[in-house]
């Protein structure tokens, strides 16, 4: 796999983005990490990216037949892959409270295993995520690529793993965390901004790109 510094810089800039921004993942996880500890925590993290990454194996699956064979099939994959993360820029920009709402828990101990299971449903019923890897990992990979397959399974592999690692430190330190945030709902609301912005960028970056 061949890309320019630039494009591993912006590659690993909005994977961790996208980690640290609140959403319903992060969410779960952390309520689980404050309601049931750190073991707990961590089950759910990984059940979470379990879940993602077997939505990145459903990307490579589809993108390798479509991007191989069809430019009008590229042109269509774009052009809704752009729309949508444009579409999920605008809708965050627009927010007026931050998607991160954690509530005081009441919830029973769970155990390692429920929360694995947990973490991945929710990410694998989640659509919007098997969408996202669709739109996201094709900016990275050249069309014209004879390894189209293997190169998407290495991308979404490597966002999975950035996300991971964060959400490993985010439980660490959930409980400050978790007050900051709560306290500091200016704050939850730029991380959304942030998102945001970088969405639209995405979007319109997608937009342009070409099969060659």
């Amino acid at each position: 796999m061949i890309m320019s510094l630039e494009s591993w810089a912006v590659f690993v800039a909005a994977s961790i983005m996208l980690s640290i921004t609140p959403g319903p993942d992060l969410v779960f996880i952390l309520s689980r990490a404050l309601a049931n500890g750190k073991k707990v925590g961590i089950a759910a993290a990984l059940g979470v990216s379990c879940g993602a990454f077997i939505h990145a194996l459903a990307a490579a699956f589809g993108l390798s037949a479509i991007l191989a064979t069809s430019a009008t099939a590229f042109m269509i994959v774009k052009y809704i892959g752009a729309a949508y993360l444009i579409y999920l820029g605008v809708k965050a920009l627009r927010a007026k409270e931050s998607a991160l709402a954690l509530k005081s828990s009441t919830q029973k101990q769970v155990s390692f295993f429920s929360a694995f299971r947990q973490g991945m449903l929710i990410d694998l019923l989640n659509p919007k995520v098997a969408i996202f890897f669709m739109a996201f990992l094709p900016q990275f990979i050249a069309p014209a690529s004879q390894a189209i397959f293997a190169e998407t399974i290495i991308l979404g592999f490597l966002v999975v793993f950035i996300g991971f690692g964060l959400e490993l430190l985010f439980i660490v330190m959930v409980v400050p965390l978790g007050h900051i945030l709560k306290n500091s709902p200016r704050l939850a609301l730029w991380l959304d901004k942030g998102l945001g912005l970088l969405m639209v960028g995405l979007g319109a970056r997608l937009a342009m790109a070409s099969r060659s």
